[in-house]
């Protein structure tokens, strides 16, 4: 009775993790409740994670949280606003930031990556040129890409999406003129998954997060199953990492947990082994 008593204690203040993998969460992104946010994902068993949202907004995450937080560079933004929320991505409130001012915050290490790159929301291919100066930097400096791809939610306020942009095969001119440039593929491409694996079967450098398919409230359960195996039949356990965006985190975790084709060793390789590596600088 006492041993119970102390778990529910534990459950209700959040020390006690009903999930007790490692989690390196790839992809999330700010609310307007940091503190409860970054709770629940603690809660959930991740000690790290990568966060990309308008510039204001996540200047309110730094040095304030046990749970590592990586910062990236939201852009181009589609007049200059972040999907969904509206708000300024930048300072300047243009759709995308000055570059010596990126240098800048490279150097001063307030960046950890750029992304998400929203190439698709802003109605442009993710290897248009307009881009290729913020590749630029994150190849000389080693700094990971990740670039939005599939479908989007409704009411994200983007007149430019186009379905069409959403394929990671558009990523292939880009990866050619950055070679040494580390790119994630965020959502796995889906619906387009052919396309993302044909992609990561050529190129070595890209991985793909599994944020969004592993919503079962997004994608069905049988459905993620299907892809996962897919993806690891073609050999990616090595380039999978794990995402919530900021969904479900549990339900997220429960999805990959219910693959019953996944070692102990691939599950840990997807919940934070590969991002780890990944991000490595």
């Amino acid at each position: 009775m006492k041993r119970l008593t102390l778990i529910i204690t534990l459950l209700i203040s959040g020390i006690y993790h009903a999930y007790p993998q490692k989690i390196f969460d790839t992809h999330i992104h700010g609310e307007a409740k940091p503190d409860f946010q970054i709770q629940q994902l603690a809660n959930a068993g991740v000690y790290k994670a990568a966060i990309s949202t308008s510039w204001n907004l996540q200047d309110t995450y730094r040095n304030k949280y046990k749970t590592e937080l990586l910062f990236g560079l939201m852009l181009a933004c589609p007049n200059g606003k972040v999907p969904y929320s509206g708000q300024p991505c930048f300072p300047n409130g243009k759709d995308l930031p000055d570059i010596k001012w990126v240098e800048q915050l490279i150097i001063d290490k307030k960046i950890d990556f750029i992304g998400e790159v929203l190439s698709q929301y802003h109605g442009i291919s993710p290897s248009d040129k307009l881009l290729h100066p913020y590749y630029a930097l994150a190849e000389k400096y080693n700094l990971p890409v990740g670039i939005h791809t599939g479908l989007a939610g409704p009411n994200h306020g983007s007149p430019n999406f186009r379905v069409s942009l959403g394929s990671p095969i558009l990523m292939e001119e880009l990866i050619i003129k950055f070679p040494k440039l580390k790119v994630w593929i965020m959502h796995t491409g889906y619906p387009f998954l052919a396309d993302a694996i044909g992609v990561m079967s050529v190129y070595r450098n890209v991985y793909t997060d599994i944020s969004a398919i592993s919503n079962p409230y997004i994608i069905p359960k049988k459905e993620f199953y299907s892809i996962m195996k897919k993806l690891i039949d073609a050999g990616f356990e090595d380039r999978l990492m794990f995402g919530s965006d900021n969904g479900d985190i549990k339900q997220a975790i429960e999805s990959v947990n219910n693959l019953d084709f996944l070692s102990t060793e691939q599950r840990e390789k997807i919940f934070y082994k590969n991002t780890e590596v990944f991000f490595k600088k």
